[in-house]
């Protein structure tokens, strides 16, 4: 049965497992990966990650310019690793524009079982719980797939932004 977990060091195999999984250079939405992947093969390089993971949540810790307050939980089945996703407690103008409140992913071998679906409905009162009154989630023109995730917790689409030739976002807002 899958559980939203605090990052944790316990699932560090099963992490580099799913790594794999998404290959090399792949953004993974929700992870909040560092810029230097390879140094999180080994456990004290994953270890201070998990540690800077668990500190993005704290409104008063230090973060680098431009990013936002954010909690980062990992779906999880026992010790196996299946994703994560990210809510963040504001808007940026960046994340206003692109990215949103919330980011997900989940590992390759493990889509296609409604598990994003269930995350985001999970973080959905988690949410409220930081006064806000809606949420802004966003994905890919082209990511149908997270689109109806969205759209099966109430997100109801603004707009489709476009921010190259044929790169869209799809800007959604659900109620709270």
């Amino acid at each position: 049965m899958p559980q939203l977990i605090a990052p944790t060091t316990r699932l560090h195999r099963s992490w580099l497992e799913s790594l794999d999984e998404w290959g090399p250079g792949v953004h993974q939405d929700g992870a909040s990966l560092p810029a230097d992947v390879p140094a999180l093969r080994s456990a004290a390089g994953f270890a201070d990650w998990v540690e800077q993971l668990l500190l993005q949540a704290d409104p008063t810790s230090e973060r680098p310019h431009g990013y936002v307050p954010a909690t980062t939980v990992w779906v999880a089945d026992d010790d196996t690793y299946l994703g994560a996703i990210q809510l963040r407690h504001t808007l940026n103008p960046h994340l206003l524009e692109v990215g949103g409140h919330v980011g997900y992913g989940i590992r390759p071998s493990a889509r296609g079982r409604g598990l994003a679906t269930w995350a985001l409905g999970e973080v959905l009162p988690r949410a409220r719980r930081l006064d806000l009154d809606s949420i802004l989630v966003t994905c890919d023109n082209t990511n149908l797939a997270s689109a109806a995730v969205i759209e099966r917790n109430g997100g109801e689409l603004e707009d489709v932004r476009e921010h190259a030739p044929g790169a869209g976002t799809r800007r959604y807002w659900i109620a709270l």
